[in-house]
């Protein structure tokens, strides 16, 4: 029997499979521009679960898997007995006997894990409390699209070292990058996760100066300070003011450094106005290009060949 093709994080995939990933993702969007329509993922299905609300994760997983010719199924909690005490085992085992990959958005990473084990069809991992490796592997794309390939270049994190700083750091051992971590010592990355990236030579340097963070960077990222799954808030906007992306902090990175949001953006908290919306900033086309990367891990999971 042919080993499942789970998409659950970037750390226990290897680079060549990510880069391969990657370079389908890219051959599809050109392709779609050429309007050259390919369906090789007629007749199956897509089941996804959402936990939480979505604009990026759900429409562009859906377009995706309607592009390829495929149909989707959307599930919430209130639409399932998962919300109603069912257990993810025996939701995993029933949706397998249904759908051909499953996608989910959940609070709970071990739920992500748990639903794997269970599952006799491919689990992505749209986002969980510990990691969102779709967004990653767009913004790998965007990068690149932008300034060209990724490794051996400098990227600097400003802010809250939650789920998507988690998965910048495996993203920087997967496709060997230095990565600049600024954030206050209350919301730290995870150890479990700095330790990995240690044990596999990552150049990740994690500091509480967002100047040096910052300094000669070929991109700035940096998300929300108070995100949907966030429990412990109070004081959290004031410890995170001085991690604040302005003009003065772009300015401490390279000239043609690109600037990276995986949104939705407030704009003045964590990112002014005349940097999400400036010359710099290549959020819209990250966010077009969850479209595009969601495509390629399709196609990865279910083993449709790569253009």
């Amino acid at each position: 029997m042919t080993a499942l093709r789970h998409f659950l994080d970037l750390d226990v995939l290897e680079p060549v499979t990510l880069r391969g990933i990657l370079d389908d993702s890219v051959a599809r969007k050109r392709r779609r521009r050429l309007g050259q329509v390919e369906a090789p993922l007629v007749g199956k299905t897509l089941a996804m679960i959402f936990e939480k609300p979505s604009t990026r994760t759900r429409v562009s997983f859906e377009v995706a898997m309607r592009q390829l010719g495929g149909e989707t199924v959307m599930l919430s909690q209130v639409d399932m007995h998962l919300g109603r005490g069912e257990s993810i085992a025996d939701t995993a085992r029933v949706l397998s006997r249904y759908v051909d990959v499953i996608m989910i958005r959940t609070q709970s990473h071990d739920k992500l894990l748990d639903l794997a084990a269970h599952a006799t069809v491919p689990i992505i991992n749209g986002l969980t409390d510990r990691t969102h490796p779709c967004q990653l592997m767009a913004d790998i794309m965007t990068f690149e699209e932008h300034r060209g390939p990724i490794a051996g270049r400098t990227i600097a994190w400003s802010g809250d070292g939650n789920n998507m700083a988690a998965s910048w750091i495996q993203a920087a051992v997967r496709f060997d990058f230095k990565l600049n971590i600024a954030c206050p010592e209350a919301y730290m990355p995870a150890t479990p996760i700095l330790t990995w990236a240690k044990e596999h030579q990552g150049r990740i340097t994690v500091s509480h100066d967002v100047a040096a963070a910052i300094k000669g960077a070929d991109c700035v990222v940096t998300d929300t300070w108070v995100s949907m799954s966030d429990t412990r808030t109070d004081g959290k906007r004031e410890l995170l003011e001085p991690y604040r992306i302005d003009r003065a902090a772009m300015a401490l990175a390279k000239p043609d450094a690109v600037f990276m949001h995986c949104l939705p953006v407030y704009r003045g908290q964590e990112v002014v106005p005349e940097v999400v919306d400036g010359p710099q900033s290549v959020v819209w086309d990250e966010a077009e290009n969850r479209l595009h990367a969601q495509k390629g891990i399709l196609a990865w999971c279910l083993n449709v060949p790569t253009i």
